[in-house]
């Protein structure tokens, strides 16, 4: 068994647990916070077999993709007004995949 934790941006959520729940893969989440842009993310834990790991892998990679963002330039600190926006790419997921030694659903 694995135990795979999945950091998304908040915009992806709704679509990925919908689309891991319709794949019958229960999920529990963890809101948390990215230090770039402060911008909100969730920690998602998802228990699977072994078996299962590259299925999720693909929901994730279609779910949450990397997608680039203009940003004004004021919503980084100390930077003046009058420059130009600059582009960052936000989305995708870090996703680390653990060994389980044991699972007990009490």
């Amino acid at each position: 068994m694995k135990l795979m934790l999945a950091i998304v941006e908040d915009d992806d959520v709704p679509a990925l647990t919908e689309a891991l729940g319709a794949a019958r893969v229960g999920t529990t989440k963890l809101a948390s916070t990215g230090g770039f842009l402060r911008q909100g993310n969730t920690t998602l834990l998802i228990g699977v077999d072994d078996s299962r790991v590259e299925e999720v892998m693909q929901i994730i990679r279609k779910v949450a993709v990397r997608r680039r963002l203009l940003l004004p330039t004021a919503a980084a600190e100390g930077i003046s007004h009058l420059s130009p926006p600059i582009e960052v790419e936000i989305g995708g997921a870090i996703v680390f995949t653990l060994d389980v030694e044991a699972f007990y659903r009490i």
